[in-house]
C-alpha cells in the first residue's frame, strides 16, 4: 500500500489508546481516535471517584501520542462498504482500517424497578450521579449494592469505610472468580468495614423501589440508595452497523481480531469476541489485545500475514476501600488458585496495578513497539483445536 494510510479507533478506552499509539510506529499511517469524552477515564477507580477519594480521570496529553489526532464525539454507524464512519455531529471520517474498541458499560437489567431506581457506576458519567447522590443521602442512610463482582465489593468497601451503612447482595456467591482462600480473606474485611453481606439462594434481586430492594427469597431491604453493579454489556454499535456479533454484542473475529466480515476492521478490547472465546472483560486483556490489534493492522499495511494473539492473565486486584485489598493470583489462562495478597500489601499492589496502567499506556505513546508484555496462554490453542473438532460435522 503506497500513500498516507488512515486508520480510525473507535473508542479512548485502555485498550483504543494502546492501539491508537502502537499504529504511529508507522510514519505514512495518519491515526485519528475517536471518543465522546475530552478526558481518558481510569474505569478501574470509579468506585473510587463514586466514593470521592479519586476523579478517575486523566488528560488524553498524558497517554495519547501527540500523532494521534483526538476527535471528541460519538461514532452512529459504520458503513463497511464505504469504508466510512458516521459522527453524531453529521459528519463522516474515511478510513483505510478501523479498530473496533468500544469498551462496555453496565447492563440493561430486566429487574422492575432497576432502570428507575438503581445508580450504575459503569461509566464516567453514572459514577458521578452516584457520587452526588452518595454526598445527598444522610449519613445512615441504608446503601444497597448489587452484585458482587469486582465492582460490587470495590464500591461496598470504599462507602463503608467512609461510615456509611452498606448491605452488598450477591445473588450468589461473593466473588465467584476468586478461590476460596481469597474469597475468605475479603469476607473478612468486609466483616470489619461493617458491611452485612447477602449471599446465597434467594438473594437475587427481583425488584427496586425509591426505598428498597426485593429479594427472591421475599425479604424486602430497606435502602435509601440502590447501587447496580450486576453485569457488563457492550455497545451495539457493530450490530447496528450489520456486522457479525456474539450474543453479547461484540464484533465476531478471527485469532487476529480481524472481523469475521471485513478484513479493514479490526477488534480490541471488551468489545471483541475472537473465536466466540471473548476474554475476561478488563484493563488486563485491554492493555494486550490494543497493541496486538494494531500489530495486525501494520502487518496488513506491509503486507505481511498477521500473527495470532497472545493475552496471558496474572489474576485480579480488588480494593477494599483505601486501607486494604486483596491481589488474587491466577494461571495464564485466568483460573483463580489459592495464592493471593491481602491486607495492606494487597492495597498497596492494587495502587500500583492502577498507576502503572496508566503508565504503559503514556510508555506506549513515547515509545511505540518497544514493549511487548503480554504473557502467552498456551491452553488457548487446546481450547480452539476442541472447539474445532466439536464445530466438524459428523460423517
Amino acid at each position: 500500500m503506497s500513500g498516507n494510510i488512515d486508520v480510525v479507533v473507535i473508542g479512548g478506552g485502555y485498550a483504543g489508546v494502546m492501539a491508537a499509539n502502537r499504529l504511529t510506529r508507522r510514519a505514512d499511517v495518519t491515526v485519528t481516535l475517536i471518543n465522546p469524552r475530552a478526558t481518558f477515564v481510569e474505569r478501574i477507580r470509579l468506585h473510587q471517584l463514586a466514593s470521592g477519594t479519586h476523579d478517575a480521570v486523566a488528560d488524553y496529553r498524558k497517554v495519547l501520542s501527540e500523532r494521534v489526532r483526538l476527535v471528541v464525539d460519538t461514532v452512529t454507524r459504520i458503513d463497511a462498504a464505504g469504508r466510512t464512519v458516521l459522527l453524531r455531529d453529521g459528519d463522516a471520517l474515511y478510513y483505510d482500517y478501523l479498530v473496533y474498541a468500544v469498551g462496555s458499560g453496565s447492563a440493561d437489567s430486566a429487574v422492575p424497578g432497576a432502570a428507575e431506581y438503581a445508580y450504575p457506576v459503569a461509566s464516567l458519567e453514572q459514577a458521578r450521579r452516584l457520587r452526588a447522590a452518595v454526598d445527598a443521602a444522610p449519613a445512615q442512610a441504608a446503601v444497597t449494592v448489587v452484585g458482587a463482582g469486582p465492582s460490587g465489593i470495590e464500591t461496598a468497601a470504599e462507602l463503608a469505610e467512609q461510615g456509611r451503612v452498606v448491605t452488598l447482595v450477591c445473588g450468589g456467591v461473593l466473588g465467584s472468580y476468586l478461590h476460596p482462600r481469597g474469597r475468605r480473606s475479603i469476607a473478612k474485611r468486609l466483616t470489619r468495614l461493617g458491611v452485612t453481606v447477602l449471599e446465597g439462594g434467594g438473594t437475587e434481586v427481583t425488584g427496586v423501589s425509591a426505598d428498597a430492594v426485593r429479594l427472591a427469597d421475599g425479604r424486602v431491604l430497606p435502602s435509601a440508595l440502590t447501587i447496580w453493579t450486576a453485569g457488563f454489556g457492550v455497545p451495539d454499535l457493530a450490530a447496528r452497523s450489520g456486522l457479525s456479533t456474539d450474543a453479547a454484542g461484540r464484533l465476531r473475529t478471527d485469532e487476529t481480531l480481524t472481523s469475521l466480515d471485513d478484513e479493514r476492521v479490526i477488534a480490541a478490547g471488551d468489545s471483541a469476541a475472537p473465536s466466540d472465546l471473548p476474554f475476561r472483560m478488563g484493563c488486563q486483556s485491554a492493555v494486550q489485545t490494543g497493541p496486538q490489534a494494531a500489530e495486525t493492522v501494520l502487518s496488513r499495511i506491509a503486507g505481511n500475514k498477521p500473527a495470532t494473539i497472545d493475552v496471558g492473565f496474572a489474576g485480579q486486584c480488588i480494593s477494599l476501600g483505601r486501607g486494604a485489598g486483596v491481589f488474587q493470583f491466577s494461571s495464564k489462562d485466568d483460573r483463580a488458585n489459592k495464592q493471593y495478597l491481602g491486607g495492606r500489601p494487597g492495597a498497596l499492589l492494587k495502587e500500583a496495578v492502577c498507576w502503572s496502567t496508566v503508565w504503559q499506556l503514556s510508555y506506549e505513546a513515547r515509545k511505540p513497539g518497544v514493549r511487548t508484555w503480554w504473557s502467552k496462554d498456551p491452553k488457548r490453542r487446546e481450547l480452539l483445536r476442541a472447539a474445532s473438532t466439536e464445530a466438524q460435522p459428523i460423517r
